[in-house]
């Protein structure tokens, strides 16, 4: 806030001033007016200053204007390049990440509706095909399932094949209007701390991205995958903060190179929870995608039982029921078995306790199904290890095959 001073300059001065009146200041303020503007646009650009944006600045540039400190009251421009690491790694592969529409037949509607929505991410073309990957749970009982590549076009999918075991499923498209394709990279490679993006349809909202960094690389969490509501797998994870919400399933982890290091999959939903997403690893995701393709269908050897962990049995009975000795308090109970499967042939009876496989020891399901599975091929012969009437046993079964569905 200034001021001016009547008494500066000659009487003259001051007389004319008051002369002037308020329509002598009015043209003489119109006249300060054009001069400033036309200083402005032609003299200021001479000296190399300029307001607002400069000519030469980029779509990923924004001037801002500054007091130069060493210079009271001139402004110059700052050109901000909000181009960095991250935004390169979104865009590419932006184009590649999906969301995937889940429409299924209800009592009464003629016409599937849609159920649920996720994510996906495309990571092949060939022959005219665009193959993505997304998350069981995402395709899990659809009648129809469509592909959203952007807000405007949406595209019929069909279901290659799925496995809940990994929660993985990989559906295809025809790839006339498929703009990108996502690279994938070594997720071995991580280092907890390690920046990484999330990109993804939470919520319907298409294309959203948060960002985070790696909690920790070698996660495994417990999971009910038979229904039972008892863990039976201990699937491997990544362990991020990047926010991940219902929608984001299925949809990409990526490492700050724009390479898929992990498929989003779940978070933990808890009031008093917050920043505790997971992915699964790329590298674990790897061979069951190819055999999904190939197959339709994961391949696992399998021995035909139904069981129960021992733990479940109030300790009192283990000697009641099955006679065990002090010494064995874990393995799994054979409730049932497949009739003229693996076991059966093999002579395994109703009421056997499994406690090892070629000599290493099975407490419960969680190390069974690991062991079977990560360690094991179908038609190996293996030697089980069973405690029958309390009497120790070793039979020899050839492992049969089993597929997802």
């Amino acid at each position: 806030m200034g001021y001016y001073d009547d008494h500066y300059g000659d009487e003259e001065t001051s007389r004319s001033h008051k002369r002037r009146g308020r329509g002598g200041w009015f043209w003489s303020g119109l006249l300060g007016a054009i001069i400033g503007v036309l200083i402005a646009a032609f003299i200021l650009p001479a000296l190399g200053l300029s307001y607002g944006p400069t000519a030469n600045a980029t779509p990923n540039q924004n001037a801002a204007n500054v007091e130069d400190e060493t210079e009271p009251g001139v402004e110059k421009t700052i050109n901000v390049d909000v181009n960095n690491a991250f935004t390169d790694a979104v865009d590419k592969v932006y184009d590649a990440v999906v969301g995937v529409i889940n429409y299924q037949k209800a009592e009464f509607w003629e016409q599937a509706q849609p159920e649920g929505l996720g994510s996906g991410v495309i990571y092949k073309k060939e022959d005219g095909k665009a193959y993505i990957v997304t998350n069981n749970h995402v395709v899990e009982g659809a009648s129809r399932l469509e592909v959203s590549l952007d807000e405007n076009t949406k595209v019929p999918a069909v279901l290659v094949g799925r496995d809940p075991l990994m929660d993985l499923a990989v559906i295809k498209i025809n790839a006339n209007k498929v703009k990108g394709v996502a690279e994938f990279g070594n997720s071995d490679n991580l280092e907890r701390g390690e920046p990484v993006i999330a990109i993804g349809n939470p919520l319907g909202f298409a294309g959203t991205v948060t960002e985070g960094v790696v909690s920790a690389k070698d996660r495994t969490v417990p999971r009910d995958t038979n229904g039972d509501k008892r863990p039976d797998w201990r699937a491997e994870v990544i362990q991020t903060d990047a926010a991940i919400n219902p929608g984001n399933s299925g949809g990409a982890l990526i490492n700050l190179a724009g390479q898929v290091i992990g498929i989003n999959s779940l978070k933990i939903a808890q009031t008093a929870v917050e920043g505790i997403g997971f992915a699964i690893p790329i590298n674990v995701a790897m061979p069951i995608i190819n055999e999904i393709e190939e197959y339709g269908k994961v391949i696992r050897p399998y021995m035909g039982i139904y069981y129960k962990p021992l733990s479940v049995f109030p300790s009192r009975y283990r000697e009641e029921l099955f006679s065990l000795p002090d010494k064995v308090k874990t393995g799994l109970v054979i409730a049932q078995l497949e009739q003229g499967g693996p076991a059966d042939q093999a002579g395994l009876k109703q009421g056997d306790v499994l406690v090892s496989i070629d000599g290493n020891k099975i407490e419960d399901a969680l190390k069974f199904k690991k062991y079977l599975y990560r360690k094991l091929e179908p038609g190996q012969e293996v030697k089980v290890g069973i405690y029958r009437n309390g009497k120790k046993m070793t039979l020899t079964m050839k492992l049969g095959k089993s597929s997802s569905t």
